[in-house]
């Protein structure tokens, strides 16, 4: 069964930092691209940032104008992990952060999101 566990998740202050985490089964990780969206209240789900299969290099990373130069994607194919760090919080960055594998015209999966709170 695919599945795709975001962790990492929590309550940080302004200006801290935080490290998420998304473990992924059933699918051969290697072959997929990773992204991560999030959603705030009353919001549409947005992209954050994605790795392309390929490399795990910063070659390969691409960002949202909002979290550029704040956040950075990453990811272990031996471990079947993506990773997302997040320094320099915001409160607007408070959302459900969601992990997604993807491959183009064959098949796409979504993580159940881990909660981000940025509050002093």
């Amino acid at each position: 069964q695919v599945q795709l566990v975001e962790s990492g998740g929590g309550l940080v202050q302004p200006g801290g930092s935080l490290r998420l985490s998304c473990a992924a089964s059933g699918f051969t990780f290697s072959s997929y691209a990773m992204s991560w969206y999030r959603q705030a209240p009353a919001k549409e789900r947005e992209f954050v940032a994605s790795i392309t299969h390929i490399s795990g290099s910063t070659n390969y990373a691409f960002y949202a104008d909002s979290v550029k130069g704040r956040f950075t994607i990453s990811r272990d194919n031996s471990k079947s992990t993506v990773y997302l760090q997040m320094n320099s919080l915001k409160p607007e960055d408070t959302a459900i952060y969601y992990c997604k594998a993807s491959r183009p015209r064959q098949s796409e999966y979504w993580g159940l999101g881990t909660q981000v709170t940025v509050s002093s």
